[in-house]
């Protein structure tokens, strides 16, 4: 029998933007479109895994995003130390999802080896590859390699009984997606494969892309893994927060993924 786990989504920034700048294709909708910034934590009574490690407060300066907390911090909420972190899985290595590894000492990170080679490789000679990452947090895991704590995955992986590596890449050429097998089924955390519900669902890249078709494809995978559309969760979506119910009551700042959504997902008003 298959390991069931706790999963929890943590916002710790946030950025105000346009409904315009999310999607690849043209929306006619000049609405407000917040940007949501979370790291998921995945656990049960044998295991705790922190999904992506967020960014600093340095970072959130320097970049102007609303910073609410450190995601370190909020971890320590859920009663989890830095210290205590044993694996991480870092879907990506842009700036807002492999910050703040060097906080965290005894933890072994979980990356695709096609993110590495991208990360360091010659598309980053262009400003628009690698306006999303920090060369700060590359030398990072860069360190973490020669310390012998990074393991390298190709492609779909096993990670542990109940949790599965996804790869997609198009976003960047290396990115993966996390399968929990939870009480309510299989969740996927879809990181940054699907920034929001209406990426998916219009088949609309963020325009954050490396490889439009490979994103493309993604959507249709992320959605064969996933046991019903409320099984997906997108990487930055405000609904997230509206659509799961809160950690604590009045606190909504973590929230309770493998839990039922509170309401059904309306794809048709996306």
């Amino acid at each position: 029998m298959l390991p069931v786990y706790e999963v929890y989504a943590l916002r710790y920034a946030t950025l105000a933007r346009r409904r315009q700048e999310a999607f690849m294709a043209y929306d006619p909708h000049d609405a407000p479109l917040a940007l949501d910034y979370f790291v998921w934590v995945i656990r049960n009574p044998e295991r705790t895994v922190l999904v992506d490690t967020g960014f600093s407060a340095e970072a959130s300066q320097r970049r102007k995003r609303d910073y609410l907390c450190s995601p370190l911090d909020a971890t320590g909420r859920l009663g989890i130390a830095a210290g205590d972190v044993r694996d991480v899985i870092i879907t990506h290595l842009h700036y807002d999802h492999a910050g703040n590894v060097h906080l965290l000492p005894n933890a072994r990170l979980h990356l695709q080896e096609k993110e590495m080679h991208y990360a360091t490789g010659r598309y980053m000679q262009y400003d628009v590859m690698r306006h999303a990452y920090d060369v700060d947090d590359v030398v990072n895991i860069v360190r973490g390699v020669y310390e012998k704590r990074v393991e390298f995955h190709d492609g779909d992986a096993p990670f542990a009984p109940g949790i599965e590596l996804i790869y997609i890449g198009g976003h960047t050429a290396g990115l993966q997606a996390v399968r929990v097998h939870t009480r309510r089924g299989w969740v996927v955390l879809a990181s940054d494969a699907a920034h929001y519900y209406a990426n998916l669902h219009r088949e609309s890249p963020f325009p954050i892309i490396f490889h439009v078709g490979h994103m493309l494809d993604g959507y249709r995978k992320l959605l064969k893994l996933a046991e019903t559309p409320d099984h997906l969760v997108p990487g930055h979506d405000p609904l997230v927060r509206t659509r799961y119910p809160a950690w604590r009551e009045g606190d909504s700042e973590i929230v309770l993924l493998h839990e039922a959504p509170l309401t059904p997902l309306d794809v048709g008003n996306l």
